[in-house]
């Protein structure tokens, strides 16, 4: 007997849950692209958007998912054959070194493994070395979806300072913006890329690179800053056409607008970073539960090394891809698979799994799957500790107050 039939629970990391009433915001007809309530609303989200990533600086918004927000910092933040370090602490730190090598940038791809954070001093390193002051920009993760590691940010700026090199620093947020504390001013980050399918609880098809003075002052006019890429006229629109490059993502604006109020006008953003702080704490409960004696485990070790917004694990075997599938088909909840933890021809990729606990998400959502896994573990005599939804009530129990 199948138990899936139901509202099923999509708990991959992006795209996350849609809220109902984000749905609802979209589901109209097409609106006036040239005045009105399409236009205002536009405006109106260009402050809030800032708010959200600590920013009083710059703001650019593209049609696009997260790979189109590196195009676009790319494409302003370097010249052909001017180089670029990145420090990557899993596959999407290695995904954004690739797309900027295949654009003609130059990278030096500095890889800390899939389950510890960029080393500061390294950066350090690295950047005296460069005594000819050819490093144009260090590009890292935030968090990092695959493997869920989430870097210093303020580490990695104070390494930069204490060189006192110019080169600017670049952070991809796609995973942490809206879940995951950031503030970009404050850390003195130059460049944030993010999109809307994650944290910011709206469907795939909008990014976002906020860029500050500095940033705009030394980038943006070379020969990668192609005229749909180039943030200038996004960011300071002379028309109300140059927000988007073109006709607007008209339906997704509607969407974002509904999120933002939810995010930033209701729950409060520092609400809302602690409910996902929170949350990753009932899951890690339940992992170090069902590890006792297992092969179960959490990839990332240390506490403040973890992103908060999704949490990558290991089974091991074949076990991470048996789970995940048996949720899927016999209860309704999808888990995300292992990504670029290990090759795909490699056996022990089936042992991973993450688990999502990002954007529109509640304790009873994160206590469900949970419960789903555990049934899971059981159903396919997975060895696992025992306690894990005990330990996940405690913890959220003891949170909640």
């Amino acid at each position: 007997m199948r138990l899936a039939n139901g509202q099923p629970y999509l708990a991959i990391p992006g795209p996350s849950v849609t809220p109902d009433r984000v749905q609802r915001a979209m589901h109209r007809t097409s609106p006036n692209i040239y005045e009105g309530a399409l236009i205002d609303t536009v405006v109106g989200l260009w402050p809030d958007l800032k708010r959200l990533a600590g920013t009083s600086q710059h703001l650019a918004g593209y049609i696009g998912n997260g790979h189109a927000g590196w195009e676009a910092a790319n494409a302003n933040l370097f010249s052909r054959g001017e180089k670029a370090v990145v420090l990557s602490s899993g596959r999407f730190g290695e995904g954004w070194a690739g797309h900027a090598r295949d654009m003609g940038i130059e990278v030096e791809l500095v890889d800390f493994g899939t389950a510890a954070p960029a080393d500061p001093d390294r950066l350090e390193q690295i950047l005296r070395a460069d005594t000819e002051g050819r490093i144009k920009a260090v590009l890292t993760t935030h968090v990092d979806t695959a493997s869920s590691v989430r870097n210093d940010i303020p580490a990695l700026r104070a390494a930069i300072d204490a060189v006192g090199h110019p080169a600017l620093f670049a952070v991809d947020c796609v995973a942490s913006m809206g879940c995951d504390r950031f503030e970009m001013d404050a850390w003195g980050v130059d460049v944030a890329v993010s999109a809307s399918q994650k944290g910011l609880m709206t469907p795939p098809g909008l990014a976002f690179v906020w860029f500050s003075d500095r940033a705009r002052a030394r980038c943006g006019r070379g020969d990668l800053a192609t005229p749909y890429w180039r943030w200038g006229p996004r960011a300071e629109p002379a028309e109300a056409h140059e927000y988007w490059g073109g006709t607007a993502p008209t339906h997704h604006i509607f969407g974002l607008r509904e999120a933002m109020d939810m995010i930033l006008h209701e729950e409060g953003l520092e609400n809302v970073w602690a409910r996902h702080e929170a949350l990753a704490g009932a899951v890690w409960a339940a992992f170090d539960a069902w590890g006792e004696g297992c092969a179960i485990g959490l990839n990332v070790g240390r506490p403040d090394w973890r992103s908060r917004a999704v949490t990558a694990a290991r089974i091991g075997g074949a076990d991470g891809t048996r789970l995940r599938q048996w949720c899927e088909r016999e209860a309704g909840v999808t888990l995300g698979l292992g990504l670029g933890m290990n090759s795909p021809e490699d056996p022990r990729a089936d042992g991973f799994l993450r688990v999502a606990h990002m954007g529109h998400v509640n304790a009873h959502m994160t206590l469900g799957a949970l419960a789903v896994m555990e049934a899971g573990l059981k159903a396919l005599g997975i060895p696992h500790g025992e306690g894990a939804l005990s330990a996940a009530a405690a913890h959220l129990a003891s949170v909640a107050g």
